[in-house]
Parts: C-alpha cells; structure tokens; sequence
C-alpha cells in the first residue's frame, strides 16, 4: 500500500508539472522561497533549527515567435491591391507584453517588390483578412498585447504592381519587437518588468522577422456580358407603351488571357411581351427561330428564351453582339 501510494503522489506531481508549463517558463512575479532545517542532539536530546527564509522573485523574460502562416506563395495578379500574408506572433516569454510592429516590402532577391500598404490585427480571430473588419495597425497606438504564451494574427497588406509577369516571386517581411525592450540575450533592464521587476532580454533579442512571398499566376480568362435596351414608339417616339418594340442588345467580351470555351447565352423573353420572329441575330447575322443546324433558336434549347450558342471567345478579340427584338403587350 505504501508503495501505491509513492507511486500515486510521483505521478501526481509530473501531472502538476506538465500543466503549469509555460513557453517562458515559470510566470514572471512567482516567489521562489527556500528555508533550511538543521537537525542535532545535545546531551541526548534532540533539536531542529530553522534557517531564515530566502525570497526570489522570477524576473521576467522577453521573447517571442513570429512565424509566417501562408502554406506557400499567396497566388496574386499584376496590379491586385490589398493583398494578405498572414503571421502569427506568440508571447513566449512569461509575462505580459506588447510589441511593436513593421513591414518591409523593398527586399533584395526576389523578382519583383510589392508595395507596403499596412499592416491589420485579426480582430474577429477567424484567421483569415476581413476587409472593413480586422482592425488597422497604428504603431504606438494599439500594439497587440498578449500575455505569457498567447498568440494573435496578423495580415500584412501589399499592392501588386501592374508590371509584373507570370511565375514572378515578391517578398515582404513583417517585424515585431517586444515594447518593453530589446537587446544582445541576457540584457537586464532594470525595473521594466511586470510589477516593477527586472525584465531580461530573451534568446531572441525581443526582436524577430518573419518573411512571407507572392506568386504572380496568369490572368485567367473571363466573359462579361451587357446589356441594353432600344425603345420605338407607334408613334415614332421612344416612350414604352403598348405597341411598342424594344431592342434588346447583349455584348459579350473576354477579358484576361487564353480562351473562354462553349461559351452559350440564355435571355428570357419578359414578362407583357412577345418576341417578333426572325430577328433573332448574332453580329448582324439572322437566325432563325427553330431549334436546327445554326447556333440560336426560341424557345427550342429554354421555353420562353432566346438561345445562343456562341462558341469560343478569345481574350483580345473581337465582342460578340446578339440582338432580339420584343413587342410590348
């Protein structure tokens, strides 16, 4: 039983042990007290003594880890704006501080420098950049404070320019500092520590960067499409009364790099309308309304629509132009 239980109290304090761990090891401010006991016999009888209490308060240590969260080269096209690397910066000292913040986006070896726009806290902690909602950096204003072990994320913000080209590499560093002080790793500063004790610089100096990099990937092809409306009158106006034709027009562009591919418009005809047969056409060129050998019908591929299948459309090419025509009811 005796043994059961040594066994039971080792156990319980490596339990104790591994729960009160922290990354700076033991909180700054904790007493360490120590007491000798003397044990001595005169004359056959036995005494204890007791030394005097020693008192030593853990000073605090300031360190930190900042590390890039970014799986690889954040994908990005010439000219985008308000593009994010993201990081992560943990207190790993002992106790609370704040630390001070920079970006760095003119680096050497890189193929292009992306330009330092600002730097934003995770203030909804989802860990990923909110336009409008994570909070603006303001050195010196809200420098994030975390206590012993804690951690928060950051977005550093670059604009893309316009010149670069595919596959090109930009990097951009953020920097952080502990506020209460930074220095060669065993630095004391006296009294600048929680409580008013001495703070010793960590094996970090208090200071770190952390580098992150875009990639610039290909303008990928994309298709708009606008469109408008021509109103004729009976009475030679354009007011849109019963009687009335409307001509609609659907210009379709590619925009980007390659070729958008099988490439199909669809346009119901409105409600309080009825389509006028045999204007259905593509760049000038007539369909007709039955769904056979050309490329657009009504109603044939979508009930109540016009169809068209356009095909491919080149970026750079020329738009592509349909036009129908409608009787208001």
């Amino acid at each position: 039983m005796r043994l059961v239980s040594r066994l039971f109290l080792v156990a319980a304090f490596s339990l104790l042990a591994v729960t009160c761990a922290f990354a700076g090891g033991t909180p700054a401010g904790t007493d360490i007290t120590s007491q000798a006991t003397i044990n001595y016999t005169i004359t056959g009888t036995g005494h204890t003594g007791l030394s005097n209490v020693v008192t030593t308060s853990v000073a605090e240590v300031l360190d930190l880890s900042l590390v890039w969260q970014d799986a690889a080269a954040v994908a990005v096209q010439p000219g985008a704006v308000g593009q994010a690397l993201s990081f992560r910066l943990t207190n790993t000292g002992n106790g609370s501080d704040a630390f001070n913040l920079a970006g760095q986006s003119t680096l050497a070896g890189d193929d292009f420098d992306p330009i330092l726009r600002n730097i934003h806290l995770d203030t909804n902690g989802n860990g990923r950049f909110d336009p409008g909602i994570d909070e603006l950096y303001i050195p010196g204003g809200n420098d994030p404070v975390l206590a012993a072990d804690a951690f928060t994320l950051l977005f550093l913000l670059n604009d893309i320019p316009p010149s670069t080209t595919v596959n090109q590499l930009g990097a951009s560093t953020l920097s952080a500092a502990s506020n209460t002080g930074v220095g060669v790793p065993g630095t004391v500063i006296s009294g600048a520590g929680e409580n008013g004790l001495d703070a010793v610089v960590g094996a970090n100096g208090g200071r770190l960067d952390s580098q992150g990099s875009y990639r610039i990937m290909a303008l990928s092809a994309q298709v708009a499409i606008l469109k408008s409306a021509v109103v004729a009158d009976p009475f030679g106006g354009s007011q849109p009364v019963a009687g009335a034709t409307i001509t609609y027009q659907l210009s379709v562009i590619a925009t980007g790099t390659g070729t958008t591919n099988d490439v199909v418009v669809s346009d119901a005809i409105p409600l309080n309308t009825t389509y006028n047969p045999g204007t259905l056409m593509l760049n000038g060129t007539p369909f007709t309304d039955a769904l056979d050998g050309d490329s657009g019908d009504v109603g044939g591929t979508t009930t109540g629509a016009i169809t068209v299948d356009i095909g491919d459309v080149a970026v750079g090419g020329p738009g592509q132009t349909i036009t129908f025509t409608v009787t208001i009811d």
